[in-house]
C-alpha cells in the first residue's frame, strides 16, 4: 500500500486530481442501507424505486436470527421470503453486505457461524460491512474509532457512553473477531459527514489505518440515517455540485426509518432519486465504487497527520448531525 500523505484532509476539489469515472461518468453514486428495523413491507418498495431508475447500492442483512429474540429490530435472513428478496436483489446487480451476525451482540463463535452463512447463501464472504451499533463485537467502534485527544473529547461529546463498549478488536475476548475481519471482509464504514460528495470529506478513501490492523481498508459516507437527513443531504443543490466537482457520494441511511410510509414511498424522496438518476452518473455498489477508488489512486495508509485531521472533521460533524 502507499501512503496517502499527498492528498490532505480538506484539499479544495480545484487542488485534488480529478477522477475519469468509466464510460463517460461525470460522477459517482450509492449507498448502503443499515438493515436496521427491515421488513420485506417496509424496504421492497424502496428498492423497487432504485431498481426501476437503475441505480444499484448496497443492502446489508444480518445473517443469522437473534439467539433467544425475536425478530423485533428487523427481517434477518433466518426469514425464508426475506432471504429469497435479498437473494433476488443480489441477481440484478445490488450488493449484499454485513450488518453484523445479528442485531444483539455476538460472541466470537456466532461472528464465525454468520460470516460463514453469509458466505453460503450469497456465493462469497462479505465485501463491505458496517457495524451495528446495538452490537458489543463491533470492531474499532465507540470511542476506539478516534485516538489521543480526539478520544477524550468523543468521551466527553458522549458521555462516556462507548468507552470500552465494544470489543470486536481486542484479543483474548470472547467477542474478538479481529483475525475474522481481516481475513474475510474487505471494507468497513467508519466517519460519517454531512458533505453529499463523501470523497471530498475523506479523499484518500478506502485507505487502511495501521493504528487498528484489523480492517484492511475503510470508507466514509455522506449522513442519510433516515428520510429527512437523507432529503437534506440528497438536495439538487448539494446534487449539482457533486456533478460540477465530478465527485462520489456513498450515502449512510436506514431505507426502513421514514422512507416508505404505509405503502406510500415519500414525494420528496422519490423526486430526488427520479433527478439524480437524470444525470450522467456512475450508479453501482459501494465495493464496486472502492474498488475502482483503489485501482485509480490506492488503496493507501493514512498518516498520522490525515488520522487526526479525519476524526477531527467527523468530530465537528457529530456536533451538528449527531450520533452516526
Amino acid at each position: 500500500m502507499r501512503s496517502a500523505g499527498r492528498v490532505g484532509i480538506g484539499s479544495s476539489a480545484a487542488e485534488r486530481p480529478r477522477i475519469q469515472w468509466p464510460d463517460g461518468r461525470d460522477f459517482a453514486f450509492t449507498i448502503f442501507d443499515d438493515t436496521d428495523s427491515a421488513t420485506l413491507e417496509l424496504v421492497r418498495p424502496v428498492y423497487d424505486v432504485l431498481d426501476g431508475l437503475g441505480l444499484r447500492t448496497t443492502k446489508s442483512v444480518w445473517p443469522l436470527r437473534g439467539e433467544g429474540s425475536p425478530d423485533f429490530s428487523g427481517s434477518t435472513c433466518a426469514d425464508p421470503e426475506y432471504l429469497a428478496w435479498t437473494l433476488g436483489l443480489q441477481a440484478k446487480g445490488f450488493e449484499i453486505g454485513y450488518h453484523g451476525a445479528t442485531f444483539v451482540t455476538s460472541p466470537r463463535e456466532r461472528v464465525i457461524a454468520a460470516i460463514e452463512r453469509f458466505n453460503d447463501l450469497y456465493g462469497h464472504y462479505p465485501l463491505s460491512m458496517a457495524n451495528h451499533l446495538a452490537c458489543g463485537e463491533s470492531i474499532y467502534w465507540g470511542a476506539d474509532r478516534v485516538t489521543g485527544i480526539n478520544r477524550l473529547a468523543y468521551n466527553l461529546l458522549t458521555r462516556f457512553r462507548g468507552n470500552g463498549r465494544f470489543r470486536g478488536h481486542c484479543e483474548g475476548d470472547p467477542l474478538f473477531w479481529g483475525d475474522i475481519c481481516k481475513e474475510k471482509v474487505r471494507y468497513v464504514r467508519n466517519f460519517t459527514f454531512k458533505e453529499l460528495d463523501t470523497l471530498a470529506a475523506c479523499p484518500m478513501m478506502p485507505y487502511h489505518d495501521p493504528e487498528r490492523p484489523y480492517v484492511n481498508h475503510w470508507f466514509a459516507s455522506s449522513e442519510g440515517r433516515n428520510v429527512e437527513a437523507f432529503n437534506r443531504c440528497l438536495t439538487e443543490a448539494n446534487m449539482d455540485r457533486l456533478e460540477a466537482r465530478g465527485g462520489a457520494s456513498i450515502m449512510y441511511t436506514h431505507f426502513a426509518s421514514g422512507f416508505n410510509d404505509d405503502g406510500h414511498i415519500n414525494p420528496r424522496f422519490q423526486s430526488l432519486m427520479e433527478r439524480l438518476a437524470g444525470k450522467n452518473g456512475w450508479f453501482v455498489p459501494v465495493t464496486t465504487l472502492l474498488d475502482f477508488l483503489a485501482q485509480q489512486r490506492g488503496p493507501t495508509v493514512i498518516s498520522d497527520r490525515q488520522r487526526q485531521g479525519l476524526e477531527r472533521r467527523w468530530l465537528m460533524s457529530k456536533l451538528t448531525i449527531g450520533p452516526s
